[in-house]
């Protein structure tokens, strides 16, 4: 019987070299997020972004109400008003419901006879 032979494969060493440089990268990597600088650099970046969009941000919500409200659609805030309303229906629904299966009870339970 022959040994099965193994065929040569030009990109073994190029693969294997990747993998070292990727597993190189990996450690540097994690070694430089888990420190307390990246994480402060990080809070400094998106602080400033934050800072800086905030008005952006408002003038595009009020320009959408606006133009909502000129194709007489509803906005964001009118369907957070429409979900809380919705919300207290469906509670006092739930306690409606509640007191009409305690009344049942009631009415069910048996009244016991008193003896002469």
């Amino acid at each position: 019987m022959s040994e099965p032979t193994t065929a040569f494969d030009p990109f073994e060493a190029w693969r294997k070299m990747q993998e070292a440089n990727m597993d190189a990268w990996a450690k540097a990597m994690v070694h430089a997020v888990n420190t307390d600088a990246y994480a402060k650099a990080t809070g400094a970046i998106l602080d400033a972004y934050l800072t800086a969009s905030g008005p952006f941000r408002e003038a595009l919500e009020k320009t959408m109400t606006q133009a909502l409200q000129q194709f007489s659609m509803p906005t964001r805030e009118d369907f957070i008003n429409l979900a809380e309303r919705m919300t207290n229906i469906e509670l006092r629904l739930d306690d409606l419901d509640a007191k009409l299966d305690s009344i049942v009870r009631k009415l069910e339970t048996p009244v016991a006879k008193e003896s002469k």
